[in-house]
């Protein structure tokens, strides 16, 4: 797509160049036409790349598949990544964020198969439970709005706040109705939640953070999300119209194997949990 944008500029400012600038378009690198190079995914680098290094490592070279794994540390740079053609699919996000994403963005980003959930945790470096977070403690909560109102349904899950009816995943602080504890929110862009925890009471954290900040978050969350009727499990996507790429399904197949559920299971020892 990216390709015959340029071309079309091209042939607009020199139509004598229109035949050769259409032979370059034909053989070139865009992720619609040509699925014979590697399979370029972008992911978030844990667990997301790490689950797809142990394919590239382990699966995919009997499978016939290519693949390339970018890592990203924003995830925000993801999806427009993917909407431009620089890379062929991504996985780092759930079902609410894309929805929400392109909404807001016009693009058009589709799912392709859920490989896990990273459940979201709320962790304190000052206290050891939720009862005992004191009244007015400040807790920071991912700032964009899918997580966000995420992390204010954990809040409400657990009793901490009530939340007025129907906020769903678009809540935000001015929904909630009871705050008993009179706690503060620190609007952070999900990374820094971690880095966060020297600085508030609490912190809720996004569960691909929490690993990397060697946070354990079957043992070291004070509540944590339950993965029952769970709509965040993270997913491959493309660009729609690349769901049927050949080399897509091969990874779509191999994301959801048997080999990746144990490597799942023995990696993160409850930290992600496989959705297949």
């Amino acid at each position: 797509m990216r390709n015959t944008a340029k071309l079309t500029t091209a042939v607009l400012a020199a139509g004598a160049l229109t035949l050769g600038l259409g032979a370059c378009g034909s053989s070139g690198s865009d992720s619609a036409s040509d699925t014979s190079g590697p399979l370029v995914v972008a992911a978030s680098p844990t667990p997301h790349a790490e689950i797809l290094n142990y394919i590239k490592e382990n699966l995919a070279k009997k499978a016939g598949l290519d693949l390339e794994v970018k890592e990203f540390s924003d995830y925000t740079t993801q999806n427009p990544a993917t909407e431009d053609g620089s890379v062929d699919a991504n996985y780092f996000q759930n079902q609410p964020y894309l929805d929400d994403y392109n909404k807001k963005n016009g693009t058009h980003i589709v799912p392709v198969v859920t490989v896990h959930l990273e459940p979201l945790g709320l962790y304190s470096h000052k206290v050891k439970s939720a009862d005992a977070l004191k009244s007015g403690a400040t807790i920071a909560v991912p700032n964009d709005s899918v997580n966000e109102a995420r992390a204010l349904e954990l809040l409400a899950a657990h009793g901490l706040i009530t939340l007025k009816d129907g906020a769903g995943s678009e809540a935000t602080p001015s929904d909630i109705t009871k705050n008993p504890k009179n706690l503060k929110f620190k609007e952070l862009e999900a990374p820094q939640t971690p880095r966060s925890l020297d600085d508030v009471d609490a912190a809720v954290v996004n569960g691909n953070y929490a690993i990397e900040a060697d946070l354990k978050p079957a043992t070291d969350a004070l509540v944590l999300e339950s993965a029952k009727n769970n709509p965040y499990g993270n997913f491959l996507a493309v660009k729609d119209g690349n769901e049927d790429d050949p080399r897509v399904k091969k990874l779509a197949k191999l994301l959801t194997s048997a080999e990746v559920k144990k490597f799942i299971e023995d990696k993160y020892a409850g930290s992600v949990l496989a959705s297949f």
